[in-house]
Formats: structure tokens, C-alpha cells, sequence
């Protein structure tokens, strides 16, 4: 990898933060005196819908910076997961785009390649990626956020990479080999302060009775609350990608939401744009524990699954146009207190 550079000790230039608004995958550097951090999430899932893994490498700098680090986080099914920690000055990342280095593993727009060793476990080998299937990037919605990703003050910035790809290569966690020929991945990051209070995501590209994977089609949800000008507001973010056409219902292009349920580890959201509709279900999952950021320092605490299904269903003008369920999902389902049941006035 070129021309990486590592974390100095003031911002990196404006010039180069203006430029990374139009290209989210590239390492954002938000770095202010309340915390930050940024990581990226790359899932992949083998052939037939085996062993899927999500490996999230990222940065943390908290405030005082006595704990700031570079990490490499793991989740795998039956709630397994692991983390690394390297120095943060072994963190490094190109001025170009999506490549980044933690200590000895690499993660780009083509793949990834893992030397992880330490307490919590061993990973090695390399992932190659196809080509990715982005969320559009345009002059006055520069990624998934839309024209939010312009507002200097969210407590959480988010871009989807890739929809969907095919994956090659072959990964051994912990002595065991999992080979991805054949497979698919999903690739998006975070960047901001912190977490929101609550929130639900779910992703497959996995769709089918079989659960096996079908080239080009895969569902993005997140609902979340975002602190708001000392109020607040429940935004939503959610695509879903098939035959070549990507159908959004977002906070910021005039979707509704009809009707948000969350109950008893599922969720239930049914959205309306135009002449569409979409309904969705999650449900089945069984989570792991990860740890997330608060204001930067990686103390929070997420759960997430890897096993866990989607049910979509697409009409335009009530006539079904999409459905089928999606499996291998990756799932959070976080809102204790039901703020997000609250907020759409549920």
C-alpha cells in the first residue's frame, strides 16, 4: 500500500477532509478535542451461506488520549467475538481512498489480509473483493447519509462501501480454515463522537428459501436516534438492492414511516415513498457482545448477531414486485428504553 501516513498530531489539511466528503470509504479524520473515532466493517460470508465473519478494524481516541488506540474487532456466529489493540501510532491510511494498515493488517477497497495474534485469539490469511457495489455518491448527497453529511455537528457520520460483492480467499481464525471462494461481502464504516443512544440495523445479501446467496441483491437498514440541535429525532436510513436498482427510503428523500415495532429481539418496519412500499422483519438473532464507542473511547457495549433473518417485501402501487427472506443477517438491536418507538410517535 502507497503513500500511508500516520496520525499526526494536529488534523489532517481541510483541503483533504473537503475531498473526503465525496469519498466516505477513505479515512474521514473528525478529530476534535470531545473524542473520536472511526472504524470500518467488512463482512464476509462463504459460499452456500458458511461461517460468516465481520472483521471491524478502526481507530479510538478518546479525549484525554491516554487510551487512544488502533484496533481490530471480530464477530462470528454463535456470538464469538475478539479484539486487538495496537498503538495508535501503528495505524496508518492513504490519502487516495479506502486503505488503511493496523499494525500488520491491511483492509482496501480489494480485500483484506489478517496477521492477528495476542490474548484474544489468532486470524490470518486474505479476502480478495470483487467489485464493489456502493451506495451513490453524488454532488449534493455525497453517500447513504444524504445532504446530513454536510452538518459539521452529528454525533455519528455512516457510509455504505459496498452493497455487495464476491469474495475469494481463504481466512483461518483460531485454527480453523474458512474459505470464501465464491462468497459474498458487504463493506460499510462509522465516524463521528459516539454511538447513538438506540438504534436497530440489520444487513443480509443473502436472499432466498435456501439462504444462499443471490449476486446483486441486499438490504441496508438503520433506524437511530440523532441528537438534534438540543432536541432530537429518529432518522432512517434504508436500501434495498436488486436487479441493478437501488430503492431508498430515507429521512431525506420523503419516505414515512407507517408502522415500527420492536419487541422481544425482532423488529418490524413498514415504509412508504411515492408509489413503493416496504415492509421489513428481523428476527432469529443471537448476538455477541462488541464494544463500541463513547466519545471516542471504545467503552460501549454492542450486541450483535450474525445469524439472523430479514424478511423484505417491495410493493409498487400494491402489487408485490420483491419478496424473499434474507439470511445470515448481521443484526443490533439496541433501544432499552424505547426511544425509537417514541420518537416515530408509535
Amino acid at each position: 500500500m502507497p503513500n500511508l501516513q500516520t496520525l499526526g498530531p494536529s488534523r489532517t489539511p481541510i483541503s483533504y477532509r473537503a475531498a473526503a466528503i465525496w469519498d466516505p470509504g477513505r479515512f474521514q479524520d473528525g478529530r476534535r478535542k470531545h473524542g473520536y473515532f472511526e472504524g470500518w466493517y467488512l463482512k464476509c460470508v462463504g459460499t452456500g451461506g458458511s461461517h460468516p465473519i465481520a472483521v471491524i478494524p478502526g481507530v479510538s481516541l478518546d479525549r484525554s488520549r491516554e487510551t487512544s488506540h488502533a484496533f481490530v474487532q471480530l464477530i462470528q456466529t454463535g456470538g464469538r467475538t475478539a479484539y486487538w489493540e495496537y498503538p495508535i501510532e501503528e495505524f496508518r491510511f492513504s490519502a487516495d481512498g479506502f486503505e488503511i494498515e493496523v499494525g500488520p493488517n491491511r483492509f482496501s477497497s480489494a480485500g483484506m489480509t489478517l496477521d492477528l495474534h495476542g490474548r484474544a485469539g489468532r486470524a490470518s490469511g486474505s479476502v480478495e473483493f470483487g467489485e464493489l457495489s456502493p451506495w451513490p455518491v453524488r454532488t449534493l448527497s455525497p453517500g447513504i447519509m444524504g445532504w446530513y453529511r454536510f452538518v459539521p455537528f452529528m454525533e455519528t457520520y455512516h457510509g455504505v462501501l459496498s452493497m455487495d460483492q464476491s469474495l475469494s480467499g481463504l481466512l483461518e481464525v483460531d485454527g480453523t480454515a474458512l474459505d470464501f471462494a465464491h462468497g459474498r461481502g458487504y463493506i460499510e464504516k462509522d465516524w463521528g463522537r459516539s454511538f447513538p443512544s438506540a438504534w436497530v440495523w440489520a444487513q443480509s445479501n443473502h436472499f432466498g428459501s435456501a439462504g444462499t446467496a443471490s449476486p446483486g441483491t441486499s438490504v441496508s437498514i438503520s433506524v437511530a436516534r440523532i441528537p438534534w440541535l438540543g432536541s432530537s429525532f429518529v432518522g432512517y436510513i434504508v436500501g434495498l438492492l436488486h436487479d441493478g436498482e437501488l430503492h431508498a427510503f430515507t429521512t431525506y428523500n420523503g419516505a414515512k414511516v407507517r408502522a415500527f415495532a420492536l419487541r422481544n429481539g425482532e423488529a418490524h418496519l413498514t415504509l412508504e415513498r411515492k408509489d413503493l412500499e416496504l415492509e421489513v422483519a428481523v428476527e432469529g438473532a443471537h448476538p455477541g457482545e462488541l464494544r463500541s464507542p463513547v466519545l471516542g473511547a471504545m467503552d460501549g457495549v454492542v450486541w450483535e448477531s450474525l445469524e439472523a433473518r430479514v424478511r423484505v417485501r417491495l410493493r409498487r402501487n400494491g402489487r408485490t414486485i420483491f419478496e424473499e427472506t434474507g439470511h445470515h443477517a448481521g443484526v443490533e438491536l439496541m433501544d432499552d428504553r424505547g426511544e425509537l418507538e417514541a420518537g416515530l410517535g408509535r
